[in-house]
């Protein structure tokens, strides 16, 4: 593994003893800047992360958790405290869970880029009290991934048993797969692409466009002054519209009116659907950054599993697999659809390699994956549970 000069620092959230405690391990001080892939450098780097279960004596049990583009360390609550709250997964990650954290050592950091404790634009410059803001250098999923491989070297885990992540945390897990092919026994990239199709790259560029179209984006420069929130909370409206399917919004809203009995362009008086929306974009502005979300969903565009490794061919790019991959896509996700799934399924096929695929029937659209119900967590568990003992 490679060393590097670092610390590691806790802040109090969650029990002592590593369940939903949430740390900070910053590397890459002065003269051991991280190279970025687009040719800049970063130094200091932080990430923020928590920890569930207990890493065994054989170091063979930890499971790295990838979060997707708003997502963020904390994955499920302390089982032990009230006072971490709720995670993103709670459903899949603790005690007897498909992720069983009486089993596994299950680790979720922030990528970089983020707001939500990692290096981001967000962050204090080094040799300022400002921001980077707009100067915060371009990053791609294979450097959020190098960083993370520096806190699994930090940790002292030499591979681990699985790397699990949906949608952008799906295209980490197939980078880590990759880039580091003998750092991991399995891997499940869940609801994910090798690669953005046109249309995707399209639905984040309008998102990008709303930001930067807000009077108050000022090139990113606005920590200090008005926010640009409508235009992030477009954004996120967009987006959301993306992770639903047509199917889950007949669902949840069919046509139906605030108030069927007045017809006006004033709030209150809208489609139900239209305030949903609204109220999203709210609750976003209030937890992200708007240059995060340009930074994260550049990265995720710029993503090419075949370009970045096999020269254009997938099937070059997965023969570099060395893990045993349980993939999985949701009938009704549009944003990224089963055949992009099966596109990668064919590709290891042809390789020989060792790979399982699953197309789950959910309504729900691209955010089933986040949601109970579907038979993901029994998928997950079983997997996880014969590699584990496979091992």
């Amino acid at each position: 593994m490679e060393k590097n000069s670092a610390f590691d620092t806790r802040v109090a959230r969650g029990t002592s003893d590593g369940n939903g405690d949430r740390f900070f391990f910053t590397f890459a001080g002065p003269g051991q800047e991280m190279s970025l892939e687009a040719g800049s450098f970063l130094s200091p780097v932080t990430l923020a992360y928590e920890t569930w279960g207990t890493l065994n004596a054989e170091k063979n049990n930890a499971v790295l958790v990838c979060h997707a583009l708003s997502g963020d360390a904390h994955a499920a609550a302390s089982p032990d405290s009230q006072e971490s709250g709720p995670g993103w997964w709670d459903f899949m990650v603790g005690p007897g869970k498909a992720i069983d954290t009486d089993r596994y050592f299950v680790i979720c950091s922030n990528i970089i880029g983020s707001c939500a404790g990692s290096t981001g634009p967000s962050s204090i410059k080094p040799g300022t009290d400002r921001p980077y803001a707009g100067a915060f250098p371009m990053i791609t999923i294979t450097d959020m991934v190098r960083a993370q491989r520096h806190l699994i070297d930090h940790l002292g885990i030499e591979r681990l048993l699985s790397v699990i992540g949906g949608s952008v945390g799906g295209m980490q897990v197939l980078e880590w797969c990759a880039r580091y092919p003998d750092r991991m026994v399995s891997a499940i990239p869940l609801a994910s692409t090798t690669r953005h199709s046109a249309q995707a790259i399209a639905f984040n560029e309008v998102a990008r466009q709303a930001i930067m179209a807000d009077a108050n984006w000022n090139l990113g420069n606005y920590y200090s002054k008005d926010t640009p929130d409508m235009g992030l909370a477009v954004a996120r409206m967009i987006g959301h519209i993306t992770y639903l399917s047509d199917e889950a919004m007949k669902v949840k809203f069919g046509r139906k009116l605030q108030n069927p009995t007045i017809l006006s362009l004033e709030p209150g008086h809208d489609f139900q659907v239209e305030s949903y929306l609204r109220h999203q974009g709210r609750k976003f502005v209030e937890r992200f950054d708007a240059n995060s979300f340009l930074y994260i969903t550049r990265a995720a565009d710029y993503f090419d599993l075949a370009r970045d490794y096999g020269a254009g061919s997938l099937e070059k790019a997965v023969s570099r697999f060395k893990a045993r991959l349980l993939i999985v896509s949701f009938t009704t996700d549009w944003l990224y659809p089963t055949y992009q799934s099966r596109e990668l399924v064919r590709a290891m096929k042809q390789n020989l390699m060792d790979v399982s695929f699953s197309e789950i029937t959910a309504k729900w659209g691209h955010d089933a994956f986040l949601l109970p119900g579907t038979g993901l967590d029994r998928l997950v568990a079983g997997f996880l549970a014969g590699v584990y003992h496979g091992r």
